[in-house]
């Protein structure tokens, strides 16, 4: 959905800074709403996941912020792998931390899905980065990964079942908050011009947004995979239907090797459950 909504953007015109400021606010918001116990604000503070929530609401933006120059400097296809690639940062994590297993099956199911995502994700003759322009999907790579790592971490370790609602508000309402100081700082710069289509855009966002988040925390407990095999199939779904839903609804015309991405993720995410079966 998130994909679908991003798609939209540019055919209307939204604002991209704009309606990610009302995207955060709008799941900040989700949070707030879906949060069962009642809210103390001032015992928010006291939480031990606190301090890494406000880490990764910057961090939430900062990456989405490097996603964009990464794509105006080298491409949609490099930030797509860099951003999808760092499955690999949460699967080690995993796999070291928590002393995960590692069989066969879920071997090969890591490596196809590696594969899968380069696949799926090229839409070009290849990748091509100028030397200079490096560091940025690097930094998105790093980013991706490092919030993927904390958000199971975190998971773990301090968030309770019923606060995993005001745990994503605080994550967004800090990255909301970094969104407004961005917007500020761009009205002193540039003419500031504002539309009320940014805020629907940021609504339409920022519902699968907070979901996203939600939904993550909820299958990293669900005790179905591990947390290698929940991120890697998490994220080679979203490679896989995303393309899918390009062909279906924005008429995107895929290259051979596309398409044997998208038969090796199915193929990657069958290995994975075997593992567990």
């Amino acid at each position: 959905m998130i994909f679908v909504v991003f798609k939209l953007f540019s055919k209307f015109k939204i604002n991209t800074l704009q309606a990610l400021v009302f995207n955060y606010l709008t799941a900040c918001v989700c949070g707030v709403l879906f949060q069962k116990n009642a809210i103390d604000i001032g015992a928010i503070t006291k939480y031990g996941w606190f301090p890494f929530a406000l880490g990764l609401g910057v961090l939430f933006i900062t990456v989405f912020n490097l996603m964009a120059i990464t794509t105006q400097r080298s491409g949609l296809s490099v930030v797509s792998v860099a951003t999808k690639m760092s499955v690999v940062i949460p699967i080690v994590f995993g796999l070291v931390y928590y002393k995960e297993s590692l069989g066969v099956f879920k071997s090969i199911g890591i490596i196809l899905a590696l594969i899968s995502v380069y696949l799926a994700s090229i839409k070009t003759d290849g990748l091509k980065i100028k030397p200079s322009n490096f560091i940025f999907p690097v930094l998105v790579f790093l980013g991706s990964g490092i919030i993927d790592a904390t958000i199971k971490f975190l998971e773990g370790e301090f968030v309770a079942e019923n606060d995993i609602p005001i745990f994503s508000a605080t994550i967004y309402g800090m990255a909301a908050l970094i969104g407004v100081f961005f917007l500020m700082f761009q009205a002193t710069k540039e003419k500031f011009r504002f539309h009320y289509k940014n805020i629907i855009g940021g609504i339409a966002l920022g519902i699968p947004n907070y979901f996203s988040v939600y939904f993550l925390v909820q299958s990293l407990r669900s005790g179905i995979l591990d947390s290698s095999g929940i991120f890697t199939i998490n994220n080679v779904a979203i490679v896989m239907i995303s393309t899918l839903l390009g062909i279906l609804f924005f008429k995107e015309k895929l290259l051979l090797k596309n398409w044997i991405g998208i038969a090796l993720a199915v193929l990657g995410i069958l290995f994975i459950a075997f593992e567990k079966w």
